[in-house]
């Protein structure tokens, strides 16, 4: 075991977390020095800082990323209108590239010699956080807690904790905890009765958003503006990126959207099953899409489409850092430069609809020409005949081949 003098440890005061912090010491006789980055989990955070307090920790860094998580990270990827696997925002994935970004730069601060996170041997997160690791500083030396130790389950780390007197939140009698994340984006349940995927989720799970059913029986609208790509605003106020993200959390979650219960495949091969709650994140994908609509070209619209599931797999997979998504995103942003105006949505049980969309100056929808009233001649449609024939000329070269066999 290579002798280690300070590690940093991606810090969120969970179950998982908590017990590595005390596990670190023991084993590695080693300084830990704690991040805990607030992108949006708020009660988590505070306490992640006494749990550290109590366990001897000096060097204590705890954050407020939330502008940056959504201005850098959140908002470049609903640009490309990402989805991974038809389904899932990756709202744990986004937030990876960032926190190993800043335990790298913590970890030239305090002149440590290690990383360290609790992601699973089983799981995705310890290829996204390793992955950025070693993009951003090729020779640190990385601790995956789960691949050494023999604290084999959620109930062996209760024990652990237990004996440590460590504490743990939402322990339950009936067993372990849903093993959680949460950030401005998103909150991710797994585990527990989840692993069965024929078992439809409790709904005391759920703690961002009300039931499609107990929502309220009346719509409410609301307008989106749009500025290059990005959301600006909202019912005419100027946010900040965060600020915006926060609300349309509030919003979703009052009218039921944003659930997902979802069997999705694993970068390291296997099927897993989760969980997800992102209200705010649903309302921006259709918003962005309505906005695009109408200000995208029709190539470059369908470009993008074509691409974005593989720039999606690129953040699930933990290619944040990479530069082939660092191409993609160069194409993507240069797509947006137009995608400016308003976008009217109306929220109402568990449904986000598009009622409306407007552009003053980077419209390409032209009236006149797409009427099916006069259109003062803008449009012949004579030309029609010979579109089609053209295009026509090789399925009939075809036909008449097979008309002859």
């Amino acid at each position: 075991m290579k002798k280690i003098s300070k590690v940093v440890l991606a810090f969120s005061g969970g179950l998982d977390t908590s017990v590595i912090l005390k596990w670190l010491q023991d084993t590695y006789q080693c300084e830990v020095v704690t991040f805990t980055a607030d992108i949006g989990q708020g009660e988590e955070v505070e306490p992640a800082r006494a749990k550290a307090k109590q366990l001897g920790v000096k060097e204590i860094y705890v954050e407020d990323l939330r502008e940056e998580f959504v201005r850098d990270y959140v908002f470049p990827m609903f640009r490309a209108n990402t989805v991974y696997e038809g389904e899932y925002l990756l709202g744990t994935s986004i937030a990876r590239p960032l926190i190993a970004k800043r335990q790298i730069e913590i970890a030239k601060e305090t002149k440590a010699d290690a990383v360290s996170h609790g992601a699973t041997g089983k799981g995705n997160d310890q290829v996204r956080f390793e992955l950025g690791y070693y993009a951003l500083q090729p020779d640190i030396s990385v601790i995956a807690p789960w691949r050494e130790w023999d604290l084999t389950s959620r109930e062996k780390l209760l024990m652990y904790a237990e004996q440590h007197s460590i504490p743990v939140e939402m322990k339950k009698k009936n067993g372990s905890p849903y093993s959680m994340d949460a950030n401005l984006l998103h909150i991710s349940y797994e585990g527990r009765m989840l692993e069965d995927p024929a078992k439809e989720p409790e709904e005391s799970m759920w703690r961002w958003s009300v039931s499609p059913e107990k929502a309220p029986d009346e719509a409410e609208y609301l307008e989106l503006d749009y500025l290059h790509g990005d959301v600006v605003g909202i019912n005419g106020e100027k946010l900040s990126p965060a600020s915006i993200l926060a609300k349309l959390n509030l919003l979703g979650g009052k009218h039921g959207i944003g659930r997902l219960d979802l069997v999705e495949n694993r970068y390291v091969g296997m099927k897993s099953r989760g969980c997800y709650e992102t209200p705010g994140g649903t309302i921006l994908l259709r918003a962005h899409r309505a906005i695009e609509s109408i200000t995208l070209d029709r190539e470059v619209a369908h470009l993008k489409d074509d691409l974005m599931p593989r720039y999606a797999e690129l953040i699930y997979n933990g290619y944040w850092w990479s530069p082939e998504r660092e191409m993609l995103q160069a194409m993507i942003d240069a797509s947006q430069s137009f995608v400016n105006g308003v976008v009217r949505l109306k929220l109402y049980k568990g449904n986000v609809i598009i009622v409306g969309r407007d552009s003053k100056t980077d419209s390409l929808y032209t009236p006149n020409i797409s009427t099916f009233e006069e259109d003062e001649g803008v449009y012949n449609q004579q030309d029609a005949a010979g579109f089609i024939k053209l295009n026509a000329l090789r399925l009939r070269i075809a036909a008449e081949n097979r008309r002859r066999e």
